[in-house]
């Protein structure tokens, strides 16, 4: 991986946002071979749209090893907020769990431990995110390569939590997701990478090493639970998980 290539890949997102005009795909010499060289991308490029605010992460099944994105402040929205259709290029709507960090977990020599973890932990979130692209078309590149454009990371809005979250049972928790008042998706459950604090304790070890870890007030969520409903603007969108609240947003 070389330094050229990593600021070649962050300049043609960055050109994409700037002038929205999608990529059909990133140059062949700057393709994304690695992890690593994904998350050096994502870093060039938070780096000029930040700062860091949350996290994302997710795995397609609880056996794979997960991914993550970091989220700029730009991008991160209390529930309630009006988002300009101009912030996107596709409106991909996804319903999750979302965690805020009362304490920092930044990188050090030995792992953190699930207790750790646990202890830095301050609340949970619904949340909402807004799924997006950098290509003109969505899934239509492999996975690195969407790893590298933030896991398709648009917007990220969050509702008022809860701080018993221990009491909370993720993997059993009942989601509906409202398009325009129509209950689009109602799941119990549903998150592919299974129980998200196996996501965070990776995040916290191994995703958020090179960005310097996790800071107190970040929010991290944890992947779909409801799938990707695609719609078009003018649009309200709402999800509700009881127990632990509601979260909405007007886009358009």
């Amino acid at each position: 991986m070389s330094v050229e290539s990593v600021d070649q890949a962050a300049e043609a997102f960055l050109e994409a946002r700037r002038a929205r005009r999608w990529l059909r795909s990133l140059p062949e010499a700057c393709g994304p071979q690695s992890l690593e060289q994904c998350y050096a991308n994502q870093s060039r490029v938070v780096a000029e749209v930040g700062p860091i605010a949350a996290w994302k992460v997710g795995a397609p099944s609880p056996h794979v090893q997960p991914a993550c994105a970091a989220i700029a402040a730009r991008t991160l929205f209390n529930s309630g907020a009006n988002l300009p259709t101009t912030m996107f290029h596709l409106l991909g709507i996804e319903a999750e769990i979302a965690y805020r960090f009362s304490a920092d977990l930044p990188p050090r020599g030995r792992e953190y431990g699930l207790d750790e973890v646990i202890g830095a932990i301050g609340s949970i979130h619904p949340a909402i995110e807004v799924s997006d692209t950098r290509f003109v078309t969505w899934a239509s590149q492999d996975r690195l390569s969407h790893v590298t454009d933030q896991l398709n990371h648009g917007a990220l809005l969050f509702g008022e939590g809860r701080a018993d979250w221990q009491s909370v049972a993720a993997t059993s928790q009942r989601t509906i997701l409202s398009i325009d008042g129509r209950r689009s998706v109602e799941v119990v459950g549903g998150n592919p990478g299974g129980d998200p604090l196996r996501l965070i304790v990776w995040l916290a070890n191994v995703g958020s090493r090179p960005f310097g870890g996790l800071r107190a007030g970040t929010i991290v969520t944890t992947g779909s639970v409801t799938g990707v409903e695609f719609v078009t603007a003018p649009t309200t969108v709402e999800a509700q998980l009881p127990g632990i609240g509601s979260v909405r947003a007007r886009i358009g």
